[in-house]
């Protein structure tokens, strides 16, 4: 696999969980790195080894400021766009912030690449893009409607990277990511994600609670595939995947009846998953299990039930075939052999 190396790249949110493990790959391949967060839900715990870096830059910025924007674009070849307020949850209680950081911000950061003339621009989309499609497993030209604001914000991006590959030939890739999680995800707030918020609950021997009653599953996705899919998705040459997108869509036209005519620039959007899926149920049992190899009395704990919260979608599985064959995504690690690395990197961390 083609790695990036010595080039100038900008992770967005890089304070955040999956900017942090993205900056921390790009480092160790000798590529220089500019962080641009406003650590408003990433922690600068998680760059803090990166400081000392002669070739690491933190910018404590907003990307709601243009200005801001094109100060930490400057100069560099690729941006990798995380920044942005995830969780449904948090959409339903303030859509205006989340639209205001999830789509003026993303504006932002489209029109700084632009204008100051970045190579590729590779950017966070996200599952819930498909909203309440019921077809499984998720293929990339099959959306359903939206139901959260955070989901529409998500939507409208993967509209405006399109239109500005369109109008002004800038080279976007959006990346649909499934439920990420892995080391420094963080386990505390009140939108915390549920893998951190269920382990750090057993740590605490504690009930984690599930909202439903289990049977809702999730395409779990470790950050070790994640990391991946963002270089490869840098390293492809255009001529590479404009090829491989033409054959891919021939593929799509035979087999589900779809007819796509791939554009001649590179602007597309692929699922970042592993392609299997997991109930809630099976979640806990998994984790209980794994946590209890370093403590015992783990393995008692009992699970707590809750309503289904508002905005969730019942099942989450994706088709990574569009990714493999256009980008040459190979994920590594399934979600089982995800669970046991991130349960041995929280227990040593959190205990």
């Amino acid at each position: 696999m083609k790695q990036l190396k010595n080039s100038k790249v900008l992770v967005t949110g890089g304070a955040g969980f999956i900017g942090s493990n993205l900056i921390e790959h790009f480092l160790g391949n000798k590529n220089e790195v500019i962080c641009l967060d406003n650590l408003s839900t990433g922690h600068r715990k998680n760059i803090v080894q990166f400081l000392d870096d002669p070739n690491f830059q933190m910018i404590e910025g907003d990307i709601r400021d243009l200005d801001t924007c094109k100060t930490a674009a400057r100069d560099c070849e690729y941006i990798f766009h995380e920044a942005a307020l995830g969780s449904v949850p948090r959409s339903i209680i303030d859509p205006v912030v989340t639209n205001a950081v999830n789509i003026d911000g993303f504006l932002n950061m489209l029109t700084a690449a632009r204008d100051e003339g970045v190579k590729r621009f590779i950017y966070a989309a996200s599952s819930s893009t498909y909203g309440d499609s019921k077809e499984l497993p998720k293929i990339e030209e099959r959306i359903g409607r939206p139901l959260s604001p955070y989901g529409i914000t998500k939507i409208v991006n993967e509209y405006f990277a399109k239109v500005y590959s369109e109008i002004y030939g800038l080279e976007t890739i959006g990346l649909r990511y499934f439920n990420v999680f892995g080391k420094r995800q963080d386990p505390n707030g009140a939108y915390a994600a549920v893998i951190p918020i269920w382990v750090k609950r057993l740590m605490e021997h504690e009930s984690p609670v599930i909202n439903g009653d289990g049977s809702y599953s999730r395409d779990f996705t470790y950050i070790a595939n994640v990391v991946h899919a963002n270089e490869i998705a840098a390293t492809v040459s255009s001529v590479e995947i404009l090829k491989n997108l033409k054959s891919y869509y021939t593929l799509l036209k035979d087999s589900v009846n779809i007819d796509i005519e791939p554009s001649a620039i590179v602007m597309d959007i692929f699922n970042v998953a592993f392609g299997g899926r997991t109930t809630l149920l099976q979640l806990f049992g998994t984790l209980r299990d794994q946590l209890a190899q370093y403590d015992p009395k783990i393995g008692e704990i009992e699970v707590s039930t809750a309503p289904a919260r508002v905005g969730d979608i019942a099942h989450s599985l994706a088709s990574i075939d569009k990714a493999k064959l256009v980008l040459g995504y190979a994920p590594q690690y399934d979600a089982s052999q995800g669970f046991e690395a991130a349960c041995k990197w929280y227990y040593e961390s959190l205990k």
